[in-house]
């Protein structure tokens, strides 16, 4: 019994390092983001699909933020999902499961439809969802692979709780930009106060 303890124990850091590996090798842990790797500031965004203040934002501050500053080099944007509800969370899971240059287009789109498939009357999210990931090129199996991974789900709430402890983070949208949190949904002018110059 001593020896077979022991052997367990011994694989815990192996079995901690096989996750670890597999967040860097992993195509949906992959790091998501807009502009170029070398821009002189960094953004993080703390969305959920299932905000329409962040849906807000994506349609109208953020096209500006893109145009103005991400195009241009300025800013690198990286997304965190921090989803708030199931719907949300299963919306995140979808996303991920796209190739890393979909994701950005993805989301956009479900934030444009998001009274379709996130709050629509008598429909299935789950099903909206789909029709929407179906236009983006997936295909049902690999539809039905992302909402059933158990593995992922784990991985975007442990991500979420790690960004919630280390930011502080309790509203969506919410950005760090440096090592400041701004939270809620502003103008493009707001936020590029918010970058130095």
């Amino acid at each position: 019994m001593l020896f077979s303890r022991r052997l367990l124990l011994s694989l815990v850091p192996a079995l901690a390092t096989a996750e670890a590996a597999r967040a860097d090798t992993d195509p949906t842990r992959a790091e998501r983001f807009v502009g170029k790797p070398d821009a002189k500031t960094t953004v993080h965004e703390y969305f959920s699909l299932t905000c329409t203040h962040c849906a807000a934002f994506a349609q109208g501050t953020f096209l500006e933020i893109k145009e103005k500053l991400i195009d241009p080099g300025t800013v690198r944007w990286v997304f965190h999902d921090y989803p708030l509800d199931q719907v949300a969370l299963t919306a995140a899971m979808v996303a991920r499961y796209l190739p890393v240059d979909r994701y950005e287009p993805f989301i956009n789109a479900l934030f444009a439809m998001q009274n379709r498939w996130a709050f629509a009357r008598g429909a299935n999210p789950t099903e909206e969802l789909w029709k929407t990931a179906a236009l983006a090129g997936m295909s049902r199996a690999t539809f039905d692979k992302a909402i059933s991974d158990d593995s992922l789900r784990k991985w975007i709430l442990e991500q979420q709780q790690a960004d919630t402890n280390k930011w502080k983070i309790d509203s969506t949208p919410s950005f760090v930009v440096g090592d400041q949190k701004y939270a809620g949904e502003m103008s493009y002018e707001a936020f590029r106060k918010l970058i130095p110059s």
